[in-house]
């Protein structure tokens, strides 16, 4: 499927999306690019039509969770940064797959981390315009 889109948070904050002379995204349904709740407003839809969706937390990223935190030794994070709530990081796993993280809390000895998806806990609005279903 091919679509423009806009993503924002429930108050009208966006997100991300396609400009209007930017080419369609492509998404494949089924193949877990998208969180199932924006999956099923793609459903049935054919090109050429528009819609708008509200789409819940737990259906889009889920709700935050406490154990989704981590705590990680400062000496883990550049020295030459001053660290500050809501800063994002990328951070290699053990098992070498990437996976961001925000600072919550920041002290001398260590550093909180929230490892939630950045748009966990949140509503959002989906606006899409179907360019092409299937082989385009």
């Amino acid at each position: 499927m091919a679509l423009r889109f806009q993503l924002a948070l429930a108050d009208g904050t966006r997100v991300e999306g396609t400009a209007p002379d930017e080419a369609p995204w492509e998404v494949v349904i089924g193949q877990g690019e998208l969180p199932e709740g924006l999956e099923r407003c793609l459903l049935g839809l054919a090109a050429g039509e528009r819609g708008r969706f509200f789409v819940a937390a737990a259906d889009a990223y889920g709700d935050r969770e406490d154990k989704a935190r981590e705590i990680l030794p400062r000496g883990d994070f550049p020295t030459d940064v001053d660290l500050i709530p809501g800063m994002a990081f990328s951070f290699t796993l053990p098992d070498g797959h990437e996976a961001m993280g925000q600072v919550v809390a920041v002290a001398e000895t260590g550093v909180e981390v929230d490892f939630s998806h950045p748009l966990a806990g949140h509503d959002l609005i989906f606006d899409v315009d179907v360019v092409a279903v299937g082989g385009h």
